[in-house]
């Protein structure tokens, strides 16, 4: 049987190693992004991993063809196409290491700060009453 010490250098090694396999995938998942386009190539959004518009392209026709209603039902159209196909593709790359039953948008939703995370994850409990320190 293995000394405890043995043990616990074991289990403290699994814990890094599955600590940096999650931070990596989260980083390449915040990084990634997806562009669709209108069927008619007028409109072209490029959205990231958190439906956050990064880039908007119009063909130099677009104010010709299209009606200032139509162009901002385009756009709208557009960015919600992208951001589907990129939540996707992070899904695809999260699932693996994702907890069964948490919400997938808790993963990635607005403001979470994976290092913060797992400062506090890792942080000693406090100690109750009563215990000693």
């Amino acid at each position: 049987m293995d000394e405890p010490w043995t043990v616990l250098e074991k289990l403290v090694k699994e814990v890094n190693r599955q600590t940096e396999q999650v931070q990596d995938m989260h980083e390449k998942a915040r990084d990634m992004s997806a562009s669709a386009t209108s069927e008619d190539g007028m409109v072209t959004v490029t959205v990231g991993a958190r439906g956050d518009v990064r880039k908007i392209e119009f063909d130099p026709r677009v104010y010709r063809k299209l009606s200032p209603s139509e162009l901002a039902a385009s756009l709208i159209e557009q960015i919600g196409a992208a951001t589907r196909t990129v939540s996707g593709e992070v899904k695809e790359v999260m699932q693996p290491l994702a907890p069964a039953d948490l919400p997938f948008d808790d993963l990635l939703g607005a403001g979470v700060d994976f290092p913060s995370f797992l400062a506090q994850a890792m942080s000693p409990r406090p100690k109750g009453r009563g215990e000693r320190p």
